[in-house]
Order: C-alpha cells, then structure tokens, then sequence
C-alpha cells in the first residue's frame, strides 16, 4: 500500500483570488443547462395547457363529458407509433422479449396510468377547483419519498427550499382565485371529490417515479410501447363499460371532431416529449414546472373566458420560476445505482472475501455517487467500492 502525503503551504494574504461580481455569480447559478431545463418545463406546462382547454371547451360548449374516451385516444396513437415501433425491432428490445421478461409490471403500471388520469379528471365533479390545485400538489411529497426510497436520489436544503417556494405559489394562486370568486360551488360530496384527487396524485405519483426509472435505465420507446399497448386495452374496455351511453349523447360534428384531434395531438404530444425531459432532469423537477399550467391556463381565460384578473396572480407565477431556478441550480445525487443495490442485497450474509471474481458486464456491488447533473464548482462523482 502506498501513502501519500502532502503539505499545503499557506498564500500570502493578499494574494488570493478576488471575490466574484454579482454578474460573475449570477452566471455562475444561471447556465445554459439551467435555461434549458427551465423551457422544457414550460414546454411540457403549455401542453397542458392547450389540453385543458380543448378539455373545457368539450365539456361546457358540447357538453361531451368522455374522460375515459379522450385517454384512449391518446393511448390508441402510443400504440400506433411506438408498440409497433418495438414490434419491428430485433433483439432484446423486441416487443415479444419484453413482453416475456416484464409484461406484468407494464400491465400494472398501465392501470395505474389510466385510473391517475380517471381519478382526477372525475373528481371536477364533486370538489372544487381550489380544492383541486391545492390537493392535486400531493403528487409531489409523493415522487420525493418515492425517488428517495427506491431511485435512492438524494436532496440538498436547496432542493427542499425550492419545492417549499413552488408549493407557495401554488397557495397563491388558489387565494387569488378565491379572491375573483373563481371556484366554483361546493358539490353535495366534497369530501369525496378531494379522496379522488389525492388517489390520483398518488398514483401520478407512482407512474412518474416508474417513468424515470425506465426511461434512464431501459428504453423511452419501450415505455411509450408498453403504454400504448396496455393502455389501449385497459381503457377500452373500461370505456365500453362505462362511457358508452356518453359517446352516444355527443352531437357528432367537425367541430367536435376537431377539438378531439386537438386533444389527441396535445396528449400524445406531451407523452412523448415528458420522458425526454424526464430523462435529462428527473420526476420532481418535472412535476414542480407543471405547477405553471394552471397559470397558463388562467392567462389564456382572461381572453378566451373574460376571466376576472388578479395581481396575485403574477406574484404566484414569479415565485413558481423562483422555485424552479432555486431547485434546479444545484444537482442531486444517486446514492447507489438502484440495479446494483438489488444484487448487493442478494448477496445474502457472504463474507466480501468470498465472493467470486465479477466477469466482464456484470455490476459490481458499490455505491458510486453521481451527479444527475453538472454543476460548476462541484467535486468529481466518488466511487467507494
């Protein structure tokens, strides 16, 4: 074993660097990875926008209440694309050498996708608006014991900070639409109403941890695919045993024919672009720049719906961004590869020293510490085997 030791000689006072300038620091916080992490974000919340709209404009000019029919469009156009994507591909990533290896997991996090969506979209019914924004932000708790626990993503105070700021502006914006007298009246089974929204953020929950997972480890197409495929045969049988009566109440026209293909592209537009963002930050970043679509949608209101205006309104907005900025200036970190903590606890109570030698391809049991992220001024990732 060889030693080394180094000694450091003190600088002269005097001789050191000189502070950095505020232009200098904010630069430093402000990179162009930041800025781009921040547009895709907005992105992802202007898809959502543009598909509460069409949703709104469905429901109240058409009166076509079909939350089960809109999802299985969309799961109908996953299927087309990307199942038969991965039913051409040779090898390993072949649609039948997935499905043998892990088709259970995919059926059940496709029923977990479809009833997150069916849960929250349903429980307009029964609760109000405010009560949905508010509630709706339990997804985020959730995605964060979730990436803690078992993607073993851990956090620094700026990451809390940020998260805490987010959650912030979202209280300000239900207080402005208090204010304007936005929401709307209390449904006769409120307490069930908000039930349903936490349901179905614990399950967006799920579905987003599982998402990153997959699309960081495996295959974006291969999720896609696999929700495509379960997807569209989940929700449709639940569309013929529940929406059926519905789909023949809609007065059918280009119209409404057209608002449905808007719907459609918007869904599957945010579908495919979510896991690329996911894939670059992670599932609370995403979740946390979503918190905008509802501002995004009031805004469009002020025009589309005469939407009454509140100054509440910009702050919530500002402090959403702030949020956002402070999450995302400082990277998080993996504490173990979650596919290598699997086979260090398989291990079982074998001494280190017997263990046999690891060929060529096969994990080695360790923690490495990685960065998901760059930052500047940060230590190079750590291997402790």
């Amino acid at each position: 074993m060889i030693s080394v030791v180094s000694t450091v000689e003190s600088a002269p006072r005097g001789t050191g660097t000189p502070a950095p300038s505020l232009y200098q620091r904010i630069r430093r916080v402000f990179t162009r990875d930041l800025l781009v992490t921040l547009a895709l974000g907005q992105a992802l919340s202007l898809l959502i926008c543009a598909i509460s709209l069409t949703s709104k404009y469905l429901a109240n000019d058409f009166h076509a209440n079909t939350p089960v029919f809109q999802s299985f469009l969309n799961y109908i156009l996953l299927f087309l694309v990307y199942t038969t994507t991965l039913a051409v591909r040779q090898g390993e990533g072949n649609l039948l050498a997935i499905l043998k290896q892990r088709w259970w997991k995919y059926m059940i996090l496709g029923l977990i996708d479809i009833e997150a969506n069916y849960l929250v979209l349903k429980a307009y019914q029964y609760t109000t608006l405010s009560s949905v924004q508010l509630l709706d932000c339990f997804i985020i708790p959730v995605v964060l014991l979730l990436s803690w626990f078992f993607l073993l993503v851990r956090y620094k105070t700026v990451h809390f900070v940020g998260t805490g700021l987010c959650l912030l502006g979202v209280g300000c914006m239900v207080g402005a639409d208090v204010l304007v007298g936005r929401q709307p009246g209390l449904g006769e089974q409120k307490l069930f109403g908000d039930l349903l929204v936490l349901g179905g953020a614990t399950l967006y929950g799920i579905s987003n941890v599982c998402e990153e997972f997959i699309v960081k480890n495996l295959s974006r197409v291969e999720f896609l695919g696999m929700m495509g495929l379960f997807g569209s045969f989940f929700s449709g049988i639940q569309l013929a045993i529940m929406e059926h009566k519905e789909l023949l109440r809609v007065p059918w026209d280009w119209q409404i024919g057209l608002f449905y293909v808007g719907f459609s592209a918007f869904m599957f537009s945010l579908y495919s672009f979510m896991p690329v963002v996911m894939k670059r930050t992670s599932a609370t970043s995403v979740n946390l720049s979503l918190l905008t679509a509802d501002l995004y949608s009031l805004f469009c209101g002020l025009f589309l719906f005469h939407y009454e205006f509140s100054g509440l309104y910009l702050l919530a907005f500002v402090i959403i961004i702030l949020g956002l900025v402070l999450f995302s200036s400082s990277s998080t970190y993996v504490a173990q590869d979650p596919r290598v903590y699997k086979q260090f606890r398989n291990t079982g109570g074998q001494a280190a020293t017997d263990q046999p030698a690891f060929s060529p391809g096969v994990l080695e049991p360790s923690v490495t510490y990685t960065s998901l992220g760059p930052e500047a001024g940060e230590e190079l990732p750590v291997r402790v085997a």
